[in-house]
């Protein structure tokens, strides 16, 4: 199944961590969403919607603005979870 970066997502358990600092990143930068939209190709008005809490984002969507950011996403299990018990 391909995502769209203009569809919704649901949002994954620990996934919304990870959305609130995408949308810290994008208010920090100091870089306008009119800009992050023309050098990532993710429509300005889903940029606005995200930040403004109103929408999430896709994980494609997620992925492209970590690159433009020089952001690595990294999976890791949780600290006292994840090792396999027995086995």
């Amino acid at each position: 199944m391909t995502l769209r970066a203009n569809k919704l997502c649901a949002i994954l358990p620990g996934m919304a961590g990870l959305l609130d600092k995408m949308r810290k990143v994008i208010e920090t930068s100091g870089q306008s969403r009119h800009r992050i939209s023309k050098e990532t190709g993710i429509a300005e008005s889903s940029l606005s919607r995200f930040v403004n809490g109103k929408a999430v984002l896709t994980v494609e969507t997620v992925e492209r603005l970590a690159d433009y950011f020089g952001l690595e996403i990294v999976l890791r299990p949780k600290r006292g979870r994840g090792a396999q018990k027995g086995g």
